[in-house]
């Protein structure tokens, strides 16, 4: 690893004003953001980014802090998965978020991980997590994967680069239509939907996976509690049953009234270079009656389709496609019984 120095700022703006020369392409990855710091010092170790600087956001009063004002929450960067695991207002009214953080690693990581450090951490692609692979993700000419080892890489929205994008807290905040914040010296606050954070390979630097600059400071995620009648659910498969990520998973989330579904939410994890909302299937299930705690056989097959509609398997991941559509089949089963 190679040597740096750590900063311990006590208040946000101090952190921006440190941050604040990455704004300059020259000095981009000079300056690291340590939150829990498991990705990163891994990526150190690694010599994936070397740093000269880390800035210590643990040193900052209030950061790990869950804000309740009314129905709205308020996540900060540093509130662990495990507060989001045990937040009664979470495990009441956004079951989604509290199964999802659940979901990840081992109760030791959940305990020092963060929602910041989850929202944006970067792949798990073998290649490149590989030092010696100069793969497009770290300004090669390759995606290795699109000819080697893809087991775990993408069918849905791939090219160039066929990563899928590690987070599970991501999908499930998607479902409850979170709000993401973000600052800068340079362009003050600004907010957007958590959904338009994440990028496509295609659709900008193929390196990055989300709209963050490297002088922002992502500050907060908000979301409102989901409203009485809905119910919400995050089921994932992984190969192993503790310390693994998702080969495939879903965050569903649906809107009763009645036994009428009034608004569907439906994000997969696991299978795209981006948390995968499908609207289509969303619009599936938008003014279907459960009744009697069952989900019509014809429906389910139809969002089941909708949901992997335009994958598109790599030679090893094919498995993915009936997988990620029994995951949406178990998600919409365990709703109807809720």
């Amino acid at each position: 690893m190679k040597a740096f120095v750590i900063s311990n700022p006590t208040k946000l703006a101090s952190v921006l004003e440190l941050l604040a020369p990455a704004r300059d392409p020259k000095n981009a990855y000079r300056v690291k953001l340590l939150a829990g710091g498991q990705d990163l010092f891994t990526e150190m170790k690694e010599h994936l980014v070397e740093p000269e600087r880390l800035v210590n956001l643990k040193s900052i009063p209030g950061l790990d802090v869950v804000g309740i004002q009314g129905d709205t929450i308020a996540l900060n960067p540093l509130v662990t998965l495990e507060r989001l695991e045990t937040q009664r207002h979470i495990n009441e009214r956004a079951v989604v978020l509290s199964e999802a953080a659940h979901s990840v690693a081992s109760p030791q990581i959940r305990s020092v991980g963060t929602v910041g450090g989850n929202l944006n951490q970067r792949p798990r692609c073998l290649y490149y997590r590989l030092e010696e692979a100069r793969c497009l993700k770290k300004g090669g000419d390759v995606c290795f994967s699109a000819e080697g080892h893809n087991r775990y890489n993408a069918i849905l929205g791939g090219g160039p680069s066929y990563i899928v994008h590690p987070s599970d807290l991501a999908p499930a905040l998607i479902a409850l239509d979170a709000q993401v914040h973000v600052a800068s010296v340079a362009r003050g606050l600004r907010s957007m939907p958590l959904e338009k954070y994440y990028t496509l390979p295609k659709n900008s630097d193929v390196t990055r996976e989300t709209v963050l600059e490297p002088d922002e400071i992502l500050t907060a995620v908000t979301f409102d509690l989901l409203p009485a009648g809905a119910r919400s659910t995050y089921v994932k498969f992984k190969e192993k049953e503790s310390y693994d990520f998702a080969l495939a998973a879903v965050a569903l989330r649906l809107d009763f009234d009645g036994t009428t579904v009034r608004k569907a939410r439906l994000v997969l994890g696991g299978v795209a270079p981006i948390p995968w909302r499908v609207p289509a299937a969303e619009a599936a299930l938008e003014g279907q009656t459960f009744a009697g705690g069952k989900v019509d056989e014809a429906l389910a097959a139809k969002v089941c389709d909708l949901a992997l509609a335009g994958a598109v398997p790599m030679s090893d991941n094919a498995f993915k496609i009936p997988l990620t559509k029994a995951l949406v089949l178990e998600a919409l089963t365990k709703l109807a019984r809720a």
